[in-house]
């Protein structure tokens, strides 16, 4: 039995202890596995990332899209509040929307990387060796682009359901029909233009800074393959660094995908009305605080959308809040998900599986 395993394993370079399956099986079977393991590891990876996380997501994107200042002891009290009024689970409030669109994307993104390096090696390097620094920024922004694409309007509604009360939607099928009953299909897709760009640098730095830190490991320490905690550690660096870069946009995402349902309510208010009937009126009562913003389509573009930001906020508390408690999110949420990511994909090898 050992005998016969070992004649179906080759090296793929020499002095490579990693092995691949003689074409002995059908070509279709040998070409499909990689692919395969990577949509259901980058599933897995994406669902136990962002669950752990959920908390601290819907937390933060409440404050990217109200003109409240952002403070730690002001996010503990929030957390509080909504604990208090809504329940425990409340802290999870719009997660299946979440999973929904959490799971196919990281599954996308994850399989599109590994896709998108083979590639690039097949150019640059094809005997094996670790690709150049730019591509492989190129193979985690080109893997990221081509994630979002695939899933935003899952995203918009994600981000929409964190910030208004169960009554209003009362599931992502719910939430799709009453958009594309009240406000049409396009609505779907607001925020898409900051998003793109967001993610360029963000999937880029974050692949990017991971797999370095994987080359560094290896090249200075001997070992092949870094234990969990290294690789937890590896992920939260890269988490930092990549959301840090990116989060100005991501401010301008969340506040132009939300204005469809915190706009109005302000409006309702400030005009003497209460809002009752506009898919806003539900929303959370801390979006409804302050002025009105907005108004007269002042969220229909990225660069009116960060003027406004700015004018009404300034630079740092407007397009930067709420990053400190990214500081805190972002690197569990990234080091969890490289980290569970590599894991199912060595249960996999395990397995004889790859």
């Amino acid at each position: 039995m050992g005998k016969h395993a070992d004649e179906r394993r080759v090296d793929l370079v020499p002095g490579d202890t990693k092995t691949a399956v003689r074409s002995t099986q059908p070509p279709n079977q040998v070409q499909h596995k990689p692919v395969l393991n990577s949509l259901v590891g980058g599933a897995m990876a994406g669902a136990v990332a962002k669950t752990s996380i959920a908390p601290l997501d819907r937390t933060k994107i409440m404050f990217q899209v109200s003109s409240n200042r952002f403070s730690a002891k002001e996010a503990y009290r929030l957390i509080y509040a909504t604990y208090k009024a809504e329940g425990l689970l409340s802290l999870w409030r719009g997660n299946s929307a979440t999973m929904a669109r959490v799971v196919p994307y990281a599954a996308i993104q994850f399989c599109a990387h590994e896709q998108y390096k083979r590639l690039l090696s097949r150019y640059y390097y094809p005997t094996g060796r670790p690709l150049p620094p730019l591509p492989r920024f190129l193979a985690g922004a080109f893997a990221g682009v081509t994630a979002v694409m695939l899933t935003y309007p899952l995203d918009m509604m994600r981000a929409c359901m964190a910030v208004t009360h169960k009554e209003m939607y009362s599931s992502v099928v719910h939430m799709f029909v009453r958009i594309r009953r009240e406000e049409g299909v396009a609505t779907l897709f607001r925020g898409f233009s900051p998003t793109i760009l967001g993610i360029i640098p963000y999937a880029g730095l974050s692949f990017f800074t991971y797999e370095t830190c994987k080359n560094l490991h290896r090249d200075y320490s001997g070992r092949r393959e870094p234990s969990p905690m290294e690789r937890l550690l590896f992920g939260g660096c890269a988490g930092l660094l990549s959301q840090t870069a990116s989060y100005p946009l991501d401010v301008v995402r969340r506040r132009m995908q939300t204005s469809v349902v915190t706009g109005g309510a302000r409006m309702a208010l400030v005009h003497g009305g209460s809002g009752h009937g506009h898919p806003a009126a539900t929303a959370h009562p801390m979006l409804l605080m302050g002025e009105p913003r907005g108004a007269g389509g002042a969220y229909t573009s990225v660069l009116s959308t960060a003027r406004l930001i700015v004018r009404e906020e300034g630079f740092r508390r407007g397009l930067y809040k709420g990053l400190s408690m990214n500081w805190v999110k972002g690197p569990i949420c990234t080091g969890i998900s490289f980290t569970t990511f590599d894991f199912i994909q060595d249960v996999f090898r395990w397995l004889g599986l790859t």
